[in-house]
């Protein structure tokens, strides 16, 4: 079952609308330009209320090694997101620092793009349409069989969901963030909404961890 991933959780409330929806992952914004920014004390703080079993990913940008893995530890991260310009020389040495699997986020816009994330040496790979965070949808079509597990990210909304999963070579799982927020929070009608939309969506094969 393709799965889904929620980013930019900030307040206790979104923790308990996770934990009622239950996606497979949600993530914490550690980026101090974003409007999703929280300290990796506050994701802690904020991971400990969360419902066992839900898989939290912290994102970073061009930081150095050792704070990454300083916030995942005081975080409690399972994952690590990379959003800026690391290389494969950066996530090796990050293998050193920290245990948490890698994500590499690679911003998609022609074929050329979605074929280099075939090549990353992180864990997984996420296809963006635009920087991090910025919501843009890109063409899902672009990405044609690719050969590994990847987050399909990028102006996702619980409308367009469907056909971005109707373009999109089968993703293993799928990345929002304000495409189901309400009043800049997360809301619990878009969330279920999105989530269902993944899980029932008749197109998918079996995706395994």
């Amino acid at each position: 079952m393709i799965k889904v991933k929620i980013c930019g959780i900030c307040h206790e409330l979104e923790v308990g609308i996770m934990n009622e929806l239950i996606p497979d992952y949600v993530g914490f914004v550690f980026l101090p330009k974003s409007r999703h920014f929280i300290a990796p004390e506050h994701a802690g703080l904020l991971r400990s209320k969360l419902r066992k079993g839900i898989q939290t990913v912290g994102v970073f940008a061009n930081s150095s090694l050792k704070s990454v893995a300083m916030s995942a530890e005081v975080a409690g991260l399972n994952l690590i997101q990379l959003h800026g310009d690391e290389t494969g020389e950066y996530i090796a040495a990050l293998r050193e620092y920290t245990r948490c699997k890698i994500i590499k986020v690679y911003k998609v816009a022609n074929k050329i793009d979605a074929e280099k994330a075939m090549y990353s040496t992180a864990d997984y790979v996420m296809l963006d349409g635009g920087s991090a965070g910025d919501g843009k949808i890109f063409d899902w079509s672009l990405i044609g069989k690719l050969h590994r597990k990847y987050f399909l990210s990028g102006g996702l909304t619980p409308d367009n969901v469907e056909q971005a999963l109707a373009l999109a070579s089968q993703p293993y799982a799928l990345n929002v963030n304000s495409g189901v927020e309400a009043n800049k929070t997360k809301d619990y009608r878009k969330v279920m909404k999105f989530i269902s939309s993944v899980r029932n969506f008749k197109g998918q094969k079996a995706v395994s961890m």
